[in-house]
C-alpha cells in the first residue's frame, strides 16, 4: 500500500519512517512525502492512483490541508483515495470542515503511531 504524506514539517519524513520501519521493510507499507498542498497535486497528478491513502496536515503555508482535501475529493473519484486530515489543532471548526469536506478520518498531533496503526490495518491486504 502507498501513503502519501502531506506536512509542510520535512521531519516528519524522518518519523514516519522510523515509526513505520518494520512495516516498510516487510514491504507492507510505502511512504511518498510532500512537503506542500501544491506538492501533493503534483505528485497525484504524476502518479494517479498510485497512492490509496493520503494523509495530510491541515495548516500548511500556500495550499491548506482542507482545500487539498477538497481538490483530490473533487477530481478522484475512480477509486477515491482515502483521506485522513492530521492538525495540531483539535478544535470543531476544522473538523467538521474537513467532513463536510470528505475526510475519512480526523487526527490531532502529536500522532499516536500505535493508533494510526491500528486504523491503516483496514486498509492492508
Amino acid at each position: 500500500m502507498k501513503i502519501l504524506v502531506v506536512d509542510d514539517e520535512t521531519d516528519v519524513k524522518t518519523l514516519f519512517e522510523q515509526r513505520f520501519r518494520k512495516e516498510i521493510k516487510n514491504n507492507e507499507i510505502k511512504f511518498e512525502f510532500a512537503f506542500s498542498g501544491e506538492d501533493a497535486i503534483d505528485f497525484m497528478a504524476q502518479h494517479e492512483h498510485e497512492a490509496v491513502l493520503i494523509l495530510s496536515d491541515i495548516n500548511m503555508p500556500g495550499m491548506s490541508g482542507l482545500v487539498l482535501l477538497k481538490h483530490i475529493k473533487e477530481n478522484y473519484e475512480k477509486p477515491p483515495p482515502v483521506v485522513m486530515m492530521i492538525t495540531a489543532y483539535g478544535d470543531d471548526e476544522n473538523y467538521n470542515e474537513a467532513m463536510k469536506l470528505g475526510a475519512d478520518d480526523f487526527l490531532t498531533k502529536p500522532l499516536d503511531f500505535v493508533n494510526l496503526k491500528e486504523k491503516l490495518k483496514n486498509f492492508i491486504p
